[in-house]
């Protein structure tokens, strides 16, 4: 049986001083994959904030255990090298940091809190290049600096690249159709997917189907007003699909 990787409880958090997660409560066992979807203000983003730890989202009450841990009291930088990943809605730029020293400091840092020796240089050089041509990225990307005069495309394919070479436990996917054409979308659903197995849990959260015509969400929830208020399997995002969010916004 698949242990539990997060566990929220009663999550109550606010923004500015306004509520936006309300009584939240989810759990997610090894090898799922999750998708929230709900409409615009619904608190979607706020929740993955939540996780990563973002400054600015204040927990006001309930919990979080992942791997059996208390997540809100480690730093956001613990979080991630615990195995916690998020692929932004909008990737921020670093100028002056090249994409490649990027990705070997946060590689070494991951493997160095796992007991692993770190990569040299060669090595990750070796692997992150042909990690990236998979995902259409070429030296000369892998050159510039963060994000720094990235289309929407290139950055979610660079979002999908750390994401391979970190191989977190825990994966979340805020928005990350967002900008995407139709080749991009798949090459970054093909990603998610090589990275699917019976320890890895994901949650995806976005508006629209389309993406998980791709990966294959093992729940879907509808979130609204702060909380979810119904789910189910991958029927219910295309029932979404047909019918709009109203009927629960209305409800709740």
């Amino acid at each position: 049986m698949s242990a539990p990787i997060l566990e929220i409880e009663d999550l109550c958090a606010e923004v500015g001083g306004k509520q936006i997660i309300k009584d939240f409560n989810l759990t997610i066992n090894e090898g799922e994959v999750h998708a929230i979807m709900g409409p615009n203000g619904a608190g979607k983003s706020t929740l993955s904030y939540v996780l990563c730890g973002k400054s600015g989202y204040k927990v006001t009450s309930g919990s979080v255990r992942f791997k059996g841990k208390d997540l809100l009291s480690m730093s956001t930088e613990e979080r991630a090298r615990e195995g916690i990943f998020l692929i932004m809605q909008y990737p921020v730029e670093i100028p002056g940091v090249p994409s490649t020293t990027f990705l070997k400091h946060a590689v070494n840092a991951v493997r160095q809190h796992q007991g692993l020796p770190e990569l040299d240089t060669m090595e990750f050089l070796k692997m992150v290049r042909e990690e990236g041509r998979k995902l259409g990225i070429d030296n000369e990307m892998l050159k510039r600096p963060i994000n720094v005069g990235f289309s929407g495309g290139e950055k979610k394919r660079m979002e999908a690249l750390e994401m391979t070479i970190l191989k977190p436990s825990f994966a979340i996917l805020d928005e990350a159709d967002s900008g995407l054409d139709i080749d991009a979308m798949k090459v970054v659903a093909d990603s998610v997917n090589a990275l699917r197995d019976n320890k890895r849990a994901m949650l995806i959260i976005t508006h629209f189907q389309r993406l998980l015509n791709y990966v294959e969400p093992d729940y879907v929830h509808i979130f609204a007003n702060g909380h979810i208020v119904k789910t189910g399997d991958k029927h219910l995002a295309v029932e979404l699909e047909q019918n709009g969010y109203a009927e629960y916004v209305k409800e709740n």
